[in-house]
């Protein structure tokens, strides 16, 4: 398998580290991408520069990426997995290559390979295990579909960490999907969890029983890091865990937990669009972020 032109469908974190780690590439002739806020007036100006310093050519819409490109690479928000593959679909050549990396259920992913694949191109999803930094594009990635270990073949010989765990799609996704209902669960336990202590009072008799019961933990540390991540990308772990409760509901089970750390993730992506953690360095430790939490209370 040969890809030597590479399309980026978003232009955010995921796609900037993707698009410049695979340009330089051996085979890798051309890097493109396409979004929305290539053609806002608001943002078009200083994103059109970001992509020409990187050496990226930003194409002019959907169809003209996927003209350009042998391999179109997806990396939007959870929400809008669908959309993207419905948008694409019509303008893909046969033998494209349309790589999802979004964090969408098994079902959704299924809706996407279909329209992709009814063009005579080929859908692989790919589940993306933990955050992109600080890894690049050798994060972990478990890939599905009937060419998921042609494609992981080339990704692994451009340095990425990609594994093919099954012909059959939607098997990728509801491992990335079951690990997000916990990782993204700890992440809302946690807040929820220290900033109620720190109202309290009483975190320094909380946290000692934490590490008493799981000794391989720096709770501090690790409370601080979900911290600074859910206040940094709140809202895109909210749409991710709608996604997990829709792969809990598609396996038959009500998705209580996964709609309630869903409720979570956006409780926080509210308060942060809110200015509540304005001015809080990646850095600060948890106690910081949980009285900007108590800071913001509604008075009764």
């Amino acid at each position: 398998m040969q890809l030597p032109r590479i399309g980026l469908v978003g232009w955010g974190e995921v796609g900037k580290i993707f698009a410049a780690g695979l340009k330089e590439q051996a085979g890798v002739t051309q890097a493109s991408a396409w979004d929305l806020k290539f053609a806002q007036p608001a943002t078009r100006e200083g994103e059109l520069a970001l992509a020409s310093r990187a050496g990226i050519v930003a194409q002019a819409s959907m169809q003209a990426l996927c003209e350009a490109s042998d391999l179109v690479i997806s990396a939007v928000t959870a929400s809008n997995t669908l959309a993207v593959a419905q948008e694409a679909a019509p303008f893909l050549r046969p033998g494209t290559v349309f790589l999802d990396l979004n964090s969408a259920s098994p079902g959704t992913k299924q809706q996407a390979a279909a329209l992709v694949d009814a063009r005579g191109a080929h859908y692989v999803e790919a589940g993306v295990m933990t955050s992109v930094p600080p890894y690049g594009i050798r994060v972990p990635m478990l890939l599905g579909g009937a060419k998921a270990a042609e494609l992981a073949q080339l990704l692994t010989g451009w340095g990425m960490d990609a594994k093919p765990v099954s012909d059959r799609l939607g098997v990728a996704s509801a491992i990335k999907m079951c690990r997000s209902v916990m990782i993204k669960g700890l992440e809302a336990l946690v807040i929820e969890s220290y900033a109620t202590a720190r109202q309290y009072g009483v975190e320094d008799h909380v946290l000692p029983t934490l590490a008493e019961t799981f000794p391989g933990i720096d709770w501090p540390t690790q409370g601080a890091y979900f911290f600074s991540r859910v206040v940094q990308h709140g809202k895109r772990r909210a749409e991710e865990m709608r996604e997990s409760a829709n792969t809990v509901k598609e396996a038959g089970f009500p998705p209580l937990m996964a709609a309630a750390i869903a409720d979570k993730q956006q409780w926080v992506a509210d308060h942060a669009a809110a200015g509540v953690f304005q001015g809080l360095d990646k850095g600060a430790p948890w106690q910081a972020y949980a009285d900007r939490l108590i800071a913001a209370r509604k008075k009764p």
